[in-house]
Parts: C-alpha cells; sequence; structure tokens
C-alpha cells in the first residue's frame, strides 16, 4: 500500500505547486477579415451560418458542378450532422443564396 501511497501523494503535491506558479494565458484571436459576398438572403446566410464558422469556411470549398445539391447537401448535413439550429424555412433561401454566389 505504501508503493501507490507515496507516489499519489507526490503528484498531488506537483500538480498543485505547477498550477500555482502557472501564468495566465492571454491572446487575441485575429479579426474577421473575410465577408460574406453580398446577394439575396445574405443576412439569413449570415445569421445562421457565422453562428459556427467564419465566412473564409464557406469560400474555400472546391468548384463543384452541381452547386445546388452540393450546397443542399451541405446545409443537410450541418442540421442533421452537426445539430445547426436551421428553421425549416431557411433552407431554401441559404441553399440558393450559397449556389448563387460561391
Amino acid at each position: 500500500m505504501q508503493r501507490t501511497v507515496l507516489p499519489a501523494v507526490t503528484l498531488a503535491l506537483a500538480t498543485a505547486v505547477g498550477s500555482a506558479f502557472a501564468a495566465p494565458v492571454n491572446y487575441k484571436t485575429p479579426d474577421e477579415v473575410a465577408a460574406f459576398k453580398p446577394g439575396p438572403n445574405l443576412e439569413v446566410v449570415q445569421g445562421n451560418c457565422s453562428a459556427c464558422h467564419s465566412s473564409d469556411y464557406i469560400a474555400t470549398q472546391p468548384p463543384m458542378k452541381d452547386k445546388k445539391g452540393f450546397w443542399q447537401a451541405e446545409v443537410t448535413k450541418m442540421i442533421k450532422v452537426y445539430g445547426a439550429p436551421i428553421d425549416d424555412a431557411d433552407v431554401g433561401k441559404i441553399v440558393d443564396y450559397l449556389a448563387a454566389t460561391y
């Protein structure tokens, strides 16, 4: 029993001492430099999509032949897989904006 108590006490003491000397980490995230392109239903896209990621993420999607199908699948994935709280009434608006703009 003494073999397990001594390492546990040593580890607890080392953790407490290390925490006492740890400095807080301060950092500033960079400002958003990209913006959604202007277009119909821009406000709907900003209100739904930018809650989770930047416009950079959308702009860096690869070129595709079937834009509407691609964006429909992406919006559906965001809702079903990632739990994005997008109203059914907004889905078509978002897909139309993305297909026309990106």
